[in-house]
């Protein structure tokens, strides 16, 4: 099994992925399933990971949008069988026991782990997940279009729930990368009108084939107040701009595992029942709504496919805005 694994190369670093080979093929336990990787999206958050910015255990296999085959099966899996397709997503497993999980809240679980991140995930031939998170995906999707909907999709299509933007509303989106992309079409389905902020001249061109009734930067004035917006820059300066351009009572979602800190701002902009919220992981419900979305619409993830070997160099084209759309992984 090919993989490429998160190493230290140092006693201080850098950290690097490195391309391996393995013997043996990891064996399901009960309750799990083995996947045969087909695709797996290139996520922003697999950037935080690889630089360091969110706490890992090394060595780890990144990886968190994963289309896969299911070769072999653990004891107690009736839900997925062998040849099946599925998806496996950010979230690896919840505890099911505290107040949150409890309260169908798993996103808010306080004992999760995370696939790429707590457990290793789809930069690799092969992966090991829990038979409860994997999704069954629409055949209206191939490996490749599949693969961004099960983060950058599912995410997004929570953000926009978390921003109550009504039916028909104005939406803002500030960033317009893979779950952007994905978000305006939700978003048109839903007959908003989407005003698109990206620094990047391509992105805004995209942004404006998909639909969107205006796009510029995050300085410029659209004419109008936002219904609703979201946020999915890493970048904590984005919160004062997109409060500015907020109506009363609407609600800025800020979508971002990590992000750089919030600026201070005049209480003028916040007040009026403007509000702001961070979107926190996604619930497994979230997911299959979002799937089976996907392919009544039907969304279409624009991408761009790499050789798992080639997994830093997209990675650092993500970095630097180099992909218009989503970076795909196929091994």
């Amino acid at each position: 099994m090919q993989r490429m694994v998160l190493r230290e190369t140092g006693p201080i670093g850098p950290r690097r992925l490195v391309l391996e080979e393995v013997d043996d093929l990891p064996a399901p336990a009960a309750g799990e399933v083995r996947l045969k990787v087909l695709a797996n999206g290139v996520c922003r958050t697999d950037l935080h990971v690889v630089e360091g910015e969110l706490d890992v255990e090394l060595p780890l296999v990144p990886g968190h949008q994963v289309v896969g085959e299911v070769e072999a099966v653990g004891e107690g899996v009736d839900n997925v069988a062998i040849g099946d397709r599925v998806g496996v997503a950010w979230l690896a497993s919840t505890c099911g026991e505290c107040v949150h999980c409890k309260r169908d809240r798993e996103n808010l679980c306080e004992r999760p782990r995370f696939t790429g991140k707590d457990v290793d995930g789809g930069y690799a031939a092969q992966v090991l997940t829990r038979a409860d998170f994997a999704f069954p995906l629409p055949e209206s999707h191939s490996d490749v279009e599949a693969a961004p909907l099960l983060c950058a999709g599912v995410i997004g299509y929570r953000a926009l729930k978390v921003s109550e933007v009504p039916k028909g509303g104005r939406l803002g989106l500030f960033g317009f990368g893979a779950s952007a992309h994905l978000a305006i079409q939700v978003a048109s389905h839903w007959a908003c009108e989407t005003y698109v902020f990206t620094r990047a001249e391509k992105h805004r061109k995209l942004g404006l084939d998909l639909g969107a009734v205006w796009a510029g930067e995050v300085g410029d004035d659209p004419g109008v107040k936002l219904d609703g917006a979201v946020s999915f820059a890493p970048a904590g300066e984005i919160v004062p701009a997109a409060l500015e351009k907020l109506e009363r009572g609407a609600t800025l979602a800020v979508n971002a595992v990590h992000a750089s800190d919030i600026p201070s701002f005049p209480y003028d902009i916040l007040y009026w029942e403007r509000g702001v919220r961070s979107v926190a992981n996604f619930t497994r419900q979230d997911a299959r709504e979002f799937l089976a979305l996907a392919a009544e619409v039907p969304i279409h993830a624009k991408t761009e496919t790499f050789a798992l070997k080639d997994a830093t160099e997209a990675l650092y084209r993500l970095k630097h805005d180099g992909i218009n759309g989503a970076a795909v992984l196929v091994p």
